[in-house]
């Protein structure tokens, strides 16, 4: 028969293992495609000598859905599409998919910790 303390002890390790879990969600999100170069990316892009990656806009348009999602922000390709299901404007996001989005980047609802998160997305540079 358990005693009071086997208890309170099983209770206080299953505790400490769902706050693990939680944290370790936090951390490491259930999509581990943040950002970088995928096969995806490669494909009709020119690479440069400085190793940048170009892409037209054209290029970019093709990639306009809840699924495949890049952005152009200051002529910087980012590919978002990890990113669309946690933004906390919803599908806002999505009002510029595979366009422009500067204006609404820079807008007033943003915080300013988005401008640090951007990078982990980037995967080019908009070829004039």
């Amino acid at each position: 028969m358990m005693t009071t303390m086997d208890k309170d002890t099983i209770t206080l390790l299953i505790s400490a293992l769902f706050l693990l879990a939680a944290a370790l969600a936090y951390l490491f999100p259930k999509s581990n495609k943040k950002g970088g170069k995928s096969n995806k990316h490669a494909q009709s892009t020119t690479l440069f000598k400085n190793g940048t990656t170009y892409y037209t806009k054209e290029q970019v348009s093709k990639h306009n859905t809840r699924t495949d999602c890049w952005i152009i922000v200051k002529d910087k390709v980012y590919d978002v599409t990890s990113y669309v299901e946690e933004h906390p404007g919803g599908d806002a996001i999505l009002n510029n998919a595979g366009r422009d989005s500067t204006e609404g980047f820079y807008g007033p609802q943003h915080a300013t910790r988005v401008f640090d998160m951007v990078d982990e997305f980037y995967i080019g540079d908009l070829k004039n």
